[in-house]
């Protein structure tokens, strides 16, 4: 189908204790925190590099194309904190993601404004996450786009308070909650046309959820890939089908693409995308280990060495991301992220994190006395 067209920082107790259900989609959602304890966060690996920081910047990828980048990188709260794409076309703009938070979205529509002043006409949601659609209603009136899948699972997220709760760097408490679904969706491609760029739209799915889509332009080799895409970020696959999402980035990296903006992380190319790929084949080869050993999610976890992934943001999601590739291996995967077995999950693998590092310190201590 074608159509015509001419932040603020948290401790890293609070990045752990919230941090999964946030990335979830249930940012601003009271009463969840409730439900999870922190989960323990993986050492530093110092055989490895730090990864870089990045800072927040709309930065011109072509001709009337900008990748919106939030900043993020180490000892900095990345939860939540997605990323989103603009074209500029003849008679108005094309945005891809709205951001999760009220000041967020403000703060991305006046960066877009020093660019252009042209209206709104069409906003793409690449998946129904709260980071990425919460600011659809700074966008209205507008044309909301997204997967049927999508549209389906953000409706159920229209019911809720009157405002948004309060959280500094995110909003004051005042701001109306407003949930806007999508007004058309598809099922196969969609094309749109900004003045003389063509705009793609995608299905990939399922990949990071069931309704993932990615925005293509191929005259300028430039993918938008929201949530397919994390860099330096340990991807979260709390309603994922990751082997498919394994299967997704191949398909990516045969794609004639330059440059990708990514839903988390810094601006990059297909070379970030095998990287963010080789995390889940390396997490699927070990999982499946102690699967097989009947190892619980939890124990496996706490188990599995990552190498370099230890270093990159977020590395206690390995919890969430083991529990998917469990689900996978018994053939339990379904679409809907399993909060009960995640909270189970945790509490073992924070039991079993706890062990190991006491393990530690006593062989640790036997060292220094034969010393």
């Amino acid at each position: 189908m074608d159509s015509g067209w001419s932040n603020s920082v948290l401790s890293r107790r609070d990045i752990l204790r919230f941090g999964m259900m946030a990335g979830a989609g249930f940012a601003f959602t009271p009463g969840l925190k409730a439900q999870f304890p922190p989960a323990a966060t993986p050492a530093f690996n110092p055989s490895f590099p730090k990864v870089p920081s990045w800072e927040t910047e709309l930065r011109e990828l072509a001709p009337g194309v900008y990748g919106y980048i939030q900043a993020g990188g180490p000892d900095r709260d990345n939860v939540s904190i997605s990323n989103a794409g603009v074209i500029v076309g003849d008679d108005g703009v094309l945005v891809i993601d709205a951001l999760a938070a009220p000041i967020h979205a403000r703060r991305f529509i006046a960066e877009i404004r020093k660019v252009t002043d042209k209206p709104f006409r069409h906003l793409v949601n690449t998946h129904h996450h709260a980071d990425h659609i919460n600011g659809n209603q700074y966008f209205a009136p507008v044309e909301i786009v997204s997967l049927p899948y999508c549209r389906q699972e953000v409706l159920k997220a229209v019911s809720g308070p009157k405002y948004w709760p309060k959280r500094e760097g995110w909003t004051d408490g005042t701001d109306e909650r407003i949930i806007l679904p999508a007004t058309t969706t598809f099922d196969n491609k969609l094309t749109y046309y900004a003045g003389k760029t063509e705009v793609q739209l995608l299905p990939m799915a399922p990949a990071h959820t069931w309704g993932d889509l990615v925005a293509y332009l191929p005259q300028h080799k430039v993918l938008i890939a929201g949530d397919l895409a994390f860099f330096y970020v340990a991807p979260f696959c709390q309603n994922a089908a990751p082997s498919k999402w394994i299967d997704w980035c191949k398909t990516i990296e045969g794609m004639d693409i330059d440059t990708i903006v990514p839903g988390h992380g810094p601006i990059g190319t297909k070379q970030n995308i095998a990287e963010m790929r080789g995390y889940l084949e390396l997490l699927k080869v070990e999982a499946k280990k102690r699967y097989d050993a009947h190892m619980s999610i939890g124990e496996a976890a706490a188990d599995i060495h990552m190498g370099k992934y230890e270093n990159w943001i977020g590395p206690e999601r390995i919890v969430m991301d083991t529990q998917r590739f469990y689900a996978e291996f018994g053939n339990t995967l379904t679409p809907d992220f399993d909060v009960a077995g995640l909270r189970k999950a945790t509490e073992d693998y924070n039991a079993a994190m706890k062990a190991k590092s006491h393990a530690e310190r006593v062989i640790s201590q036997g060292d220094l006395a034969d010393g």
